[in-house]
C-alpha cells in the first residue's frame, strides 16, 4: 500500500526559506506553478466522514486524481495511503466522478514550488496560499524530522491538519463565513473566481 508521510510548516518569510533550502543544499526543480484542487464526496459527505479524501487537482492543462485514505491516529507525522493516477481530461473525469455520485464540495488553490535535494528521495513543498505560506516535508519520517530540525524547526511546530481544515481555523479566527479557499481574480475550477 503507497503511503504519504508529510508535515505542514507555517512560514513568515518566504525569502527566508529559500534561502535557507538553497543553503542546505536544496534545488528548486518545479516553477512555481498554481495549483487548483478540487475537494469531492458525496452529499452526506461519506469520505469525509471516514476520513478518506478525493481530490482532482489541475496544474496548466495537467490532471491527477488522487485517494488519500484514513490519516494514521497517534503518529508524529501525518501518515496515510495514497494513490493517484494523472489524466489528460480532468474535465470529463469530474463528469464521470459527478455521474458515480461524487461531486465537488470544495475549492482550494496555492502556488506551489518543489525542492529536492541530490541523492535524497525527500521533498521540501513551498506553498503559497489565500491563508499564508507554509512548507509540507514529504519522505521517510527520520528524513522529516533532520530535515525540519535543519530548517529551525521542531515537532511542536508539525501541522497535521488538511488545508480544508486550516481555512475553516481560519475563517473562524476571523469571523468570516467558509466559501472555497481561492485567490481573488484566479481562474476557479468551480466557475467566475470570486
Amino acid at each position: 500500500m503507497p503511503r504519504e508521510i508529510e508535515i505542514k510548516l507555517r512560514v513568515e518569510d518566504l525569502g527566508a526559506v529559500r534561502w535557507r533550502l538553497g543553503r542546505l543544499g536544496f534545488r528548486r526543480v518545479t516553477a512555481r506553478l498554481l495549483e487548483r484542487n478540487l475537494v469531492l464526496d458525496t452529499v452526506e459527505r461519506r469520505l469525509r466522514g471516514s476520513g478518506q479524501l478525493l481530490r482532482l487537482r489541475s496544474v496548466g492543462s495537467r490532471w491527477w486524481l488522487t485517494y488519500k485514505g484514513p490519516t494514521e491516529l497517534g503518529a508524529r507525522h501525518k501518515i496515510r495511503e495514497e494513490r493517484e493516477i494523472e489524466t489528460g481530461d480532468g474535465t470529463t473525469l469530474g463528469e464521470i466522478l459527478g455521474q458515480l455520485g461524487y461531486g465537488p464540495v470544495f475549492e482550494y488553490q496555492k502556488y506551489r514550488t518543489e525542492y529536492r535535494r541530490a541523492g535524497s528521495r525527500g521533498k521540501v513543498l513551498v506553498d503559497e496560499t489565500p491563508i499564508g505560506n507554509y512548507v509540507e516535508l514529504e519522505g521517510a519520517a527520520g528524513w522529516i524530522d533532520r530535515t525540519a530540525r535543519e530548517m529551525g524547526y521542531g515537532p511542536p511546530d508539525y501541522i497535521l491538519e488538511s488545508y480544508g481544515n486550516l481555512y475553516l481555523a481560519w475563517c473562524r479566527e476571523r469571523g468570516v463565513a467558509p466559501a472555497h479557499m481561492v485567490f481573488g481574480g484566479k481562474k476557479s475550477l468551480l466557475g467566475p473566481a470570486g
